[in-house]
């Protein structure tokens, strides 16, 4: 397997590019800061079918997508010849909900030749383990409100809306958008007894975009009042899983990884 790694923001690809069994060809998108690693080759998307050639060239064989990436605009001005003919797929792309566009993204790559692999994949020790991180457990209303909150992004799955939501007192009162969790947080009421789930929905791909936590996510659901953070085990990506924990307990939230639901 010859890897090259298409680096969005945060730490996944870095950890991702550590877990490979050889350092993967790291491709970053124009505008996109990439954290602790060199891109190799630079692209946007108006320039999409000259990385595919050019990674052909240096004989890879794998893709995978790790980090945060916006949703890009097509700039008419900017694509090259290469480019120009994978229009029509483009378009059909950003018309679609997150998942459908990334699975149009899966599909480009696939049909040139390269096998799409998940972060996940690499780095399987990043998926979530079942279980109670740090001291403090959860309690009956945290084990109801995890389950209302894991019902309704699976109920609401198909508006491809988001992978998180919080819930307090067994009621929805935030759902993730396209501004991503910490604009939800941020712009939430405080609920002292409410949780923050992130799950993935109903039919998603795992190759791309499974939901992430880290550090950081810890420092928002404090700032916002929120007693926990709950993830589905095994579908959700645990970015340095001991400072997790440790954040976890210095704000005394509950971080669970919940099994067999």
């Amino acid at each position: 397997m010859k890897l090259a790694l298409i680096a969005g923001r945060g730490d996944l690809p870095a950890l991702v590019a550590q877990a490979a069994p050889e350092p993967p060809l790291v491709c970053g998108y124009e505008g996109t800061p990439v954290t602790e690693l060199t891109p190799g080759l630079m692209f946007r998307l108006e320039t999409l079918g000259t990385l595919l050639l050019e990674l052909g060239n240096h004989g890879i064989t794998h893709i995978c997508f790790a980090g945060g990436l916006d949703r890009p605009a097509l700039d008419p001005s900017k694509l090259d010849a290469e480019t120009a003919p994978l229009v029509p797929l483009f378009m059909q792309a950003l018309q679609a909900g997150d998942d459908g566009a990334l699975r149009v993204v899966i599909e480009l790559f696939e049909k040139t030749g390269f096998s799409v692999v998940g972060a996940h994949e690499i780095a399987p020790d990043l998926l979530a383990q079942g279980g109670v991180y740090g001291t403090a457990w959860p309690d009956a209303q945290m084990r109801n409100d995890a389950d209302v909150a894991a019902a309704h992004i699976f109920a609401i799955s198909a508006q491809d809306k988001g992978q998180a939501c919080v819930v307090a007192g067994g009621q929805v009162v935030a759902m993730e958008d396209a501004r991503g969790t910490d604009a939800m947080l941020a712009g939430l009421a405080t609920h002292k007894d409410g949780i923050l789930f992130k799950g993935p929905k109903a039919g998603q791909t795992r190759l791309v975009d499974l939901p992430t936590v880290g550090p950081e996510t810890f420092e928002a659901a404090h700032s916002a009042g929120l007693r926990g953070v709950v993830v589905d085990a095994g579908d959700v990506l645990v970015l340095h899983p001991e400072a997790c924990a440790a954040m976890a307990d210095k704000h005394g939230l509950v971080f669970w990884a919940r099994t067999g639901e």
